[in-house]
């Protein structure tokens, strides 16, 4: 039988490749090292790929790689044997370590060739390396096309540019030379009996476009991490998601968000390989999943925000005042087949403005310094006047969002896909669409924002009263309680949405966990949502899932109708916690626990929604991103919920 490979263009898969990263670089390859064998692999830099392929030979034997051996975020150790200069005897005694490490522009690689043989080896070593500078977003959807590349060979280096975009090889005693439209270094090396023999090349990638860079500190959390929990599967997931944290921390290329002290402020970058910028929502999540170990990335990423923080009404970049953006890149966003184009600061996001609030208020309470907060006042005001004033598009009293541009995102809630707001039946929903979590984050961010006026008081004349939000936030309350709750053959519950025409949109899904702790719901309704959700039709044993089993739209591998998040279900064993609901709290934390440690604790975007009683291990959804910033940050939720077991 054979085979062809699909003509189409196709979204790389992610599941089975290796990752080494120091956000806005990262390097994908197989578990042996090589790049360039699947569509992801490559040496990227912020949203160009300037390497496709590069490959590590030696003249006289091939390499066998039989170990990959992560060493945190940004190492990994790829072991081979060399049996054709072997002797022949069974065991192995020539070994190559290819050891790869990446930091913020620049990739090294350091390669031991070692020998218990009793003679001397005398051998070359090769590095191929295959030039892009392919679009990142070209790339994702499968039309990635080579740049042309000017290539000037220098002694044992290299430059090669593309534009604004550039990168030079060194290769100390190597001989460097073009080959095709590439390069070549070629070591020859001497290996004497029981000895080893080292060589290296280093990348340096640069791109005069880029609007973040890495942080250059290690992440305070990673140091206030407690010690052993009485869980070894936490301790093992907190160690990758840590360092996963730490390693996908930016700050922004220019002067916004410093602080004044000369350290530029960090954020989470959203996650690897499609994200590496400033998400509103996604930054904001992970910040806030984070504060039990680090009020301070939640306050750099509060302040990040705040100096993007909306001023006009323009329909093009969904921009109005007092609005929080949605994602910051150095170019147009142009998809691929999808007619979407987001100019590179885009605010077309309904959640990104409550939740700066309620992360606020959240760092305040976990010991962000006061006059820190205080600055942050009259950015506090504007995106309290945007959800009073601008987040209601049609007057009825509940936020909501369309696309004004036409060339914007279809859905601007978490569930940003086109097909995820759906009726039980399968139908679409249409806009604007008021979705309920969002209605939950209001009114948890009114309330925060009513105390947050009250401690730090308000001089500014016509501005916002506390009294003024609380009122707000209790009509909220009742209009929600009217308007959303369905009942169909799976119970009673929340809608996931209002429709264009008023209409509950009837679907069970995983946005009502995210009501939970918010306050909008009552003691008694919290109980029945957790009740649902903990239920045969939502809950995989892995995570709690997108869409119930029993709604029409159901895949396991729909990307917003029933796969899991871990970042979602993470958001709801959070609110199971706040809401007193210990119990089903430590339930969900178990199984966020299962499904970690079957991806071998770093965990993906999300995952197939199949049930735990079917697979040992979650399955994966293979187009899923690693790593994901508020994937990682699950891990602090159930430190927060197990620690104390």
């Amino acid at each position: 039988m054979t085979t062809t490979e699909d003509p189409r263009p196709l979204q790389p898969l992610l599941d089975d490749a290796v990752i080494v990263l120091r956000a806005p670089t990262q390097v994908w390859s197989d578990r042996a090292g090589a790049i360039g064998v699947r569509p992801i692999h490559g040496v990227y830099h912020g949203d160009v790929r300037h390497v496709r392929a590069l490959a590590a030979e030696c003249s006289d034997s091939p390499v066998e790689w039989i170990s990959t051996s992560p060493h945190g975020p940004s190492r990994v150790v790829f072991g081979g044997l060399l049996r054709g200069i072997d002797d022949a005897t069974p065991d192995p005694k020539v070994r190559l370590l290819r050891d790869r490490r990446v930091s913020d522009g620049v990739l090294t690689e350091t390669w031991t060739l070692a020998s218990r043989l009793t003679t001397p080896i005398e051998t070359t070593l090769a590095l191929t390396i295959e030039p892009e500078f392919a679009s990142l977003h070209d790339v994702k959807a499968g039309v990635a096309v080579a740049e042309h590349v000017e290539i000037e060979v220098t002694d044992a280096a290299a430059s090669l540019r593309a534009g604004d975009r550039s990168f030079t090889l060194t290769a100390p005693g190597a001989t460097v030379a073009v080959a095709g439209g590439g390069l070549t270094a070629h070591w020859a090396v001497r290996v004497a009996p029981g000895a080893s023999t080292t060589v290296s090349f280093s990348l340096e990638l640069r791109d005069a476009s880029l609007v973040v860079h890495g942080a250059v500190d290690r992440w305070t959390g990673t140091s206030a991490r407690p010690g052993a929990t009485a869980h070894p599967r936490l301790d093992r997931w907190l160690d990758v998601a840590l360092g996963d944290l730490d390693a996908l921390r930016l700050t922004l290329a220019d002067d916004h968000g410093d602080s004044g002290g000369g350290t530029a402020d960090a954020f989470f970058a959203a996650g690897a390989p499609w994200f590496f910028t400033l998400f509103g929502r996604d930054s904001l999540w992970a910040a806030r999943l984070s504060l039990p170990l680090d009020a301070g990335i939640a306050a750099s990423t509060l302040r990040v925000l705040a100096s993007m923080q909306g001023t006009q009404d323009d329909p093009q970049t969904a921009q109005e005042p007092g609005k929080i953006l949605h994602e910051l890149r150095s170019g147009a966003l142009e998809i691929p087949g999808e007619d979407v184009v987001l100019p590179p600061l885009y605010y077309g996001s309904v959640d990104s403005t409550p939740l700066w609030v309620c992360t606020l208020a959240d760092a305040w309470r976990a010991g962000m310094p006061t006059s820190e907060v205080n600055a942050l006042m009259p950015a506090l005001r504007g995106a309290l006047r945007w959800i009073l004033e601008f987040g209601d598009s049609d007057g009825d009293g509940f936020l909501d969002y369309i696309d004004r541009s036409g060339r914007g995102l279809a859905n601007q809630g978490w569930k940003d896909s086109g097909d995820s707001i759906q009726w039980r039946d399968g139908r679409l929903a249409e806009g604007p669409i008021a979705l309920c979590e969002v209605q939950g984050y209001a009114y948890e961010a009114v309330l925060a924002g009513a105390d947050l006026l009250s401690e730090f008081g308000d001089a500014d004349e016509g501005a916002l009263s506390p009294a003024e939000l609380r009122a707000w936030g209790a009509a909220l309350r009742s209009r929600f309680r009217e308007a959303y709750w369905v009942e169909t053959p799976e119970g009673r519950y929340p809608a996931i949405a209002l429709d264009r025409h008023k209409r509950p949109v009837d679907s069970l899904t995983s946005n009502i966990g995210h009501l939970l702790g918010t306050g909008l719901l009552d003691p008694e309704e919290e109980r029945a949502v957790a009740g649902l959700l903990l239920g045969d039709s939502m809950s995989s044993g892995f995570g709690i899932r997108t869409m119930s089993t029993g709604a029409s739209g159901y895949w396991p591998l729909s990307y917003h109708g029933g796969s899991v998040w871990v970042h979602d279900t993470a958001i709801i064993a959070r609110g199971l916690h706040v809401a007193g609901l210990e119990d089903a709290a430590r339930l969900v934390a178990d199984d966020l626990l299962s499904a970690a440690e079957g991806f071998g604790y770093r965990v993906p975007e999300l995952h197939a929604g199949d049930p735990a009683t079917e697979s040992s291990v979650p399955t994966p959804y293979p187009a899923a991103c690693r790593p994901q910033a508020w994937s990682a940050a699950a891990a602090v939720v159930c430190l927060e919920i197990l620690g104390a077991d």
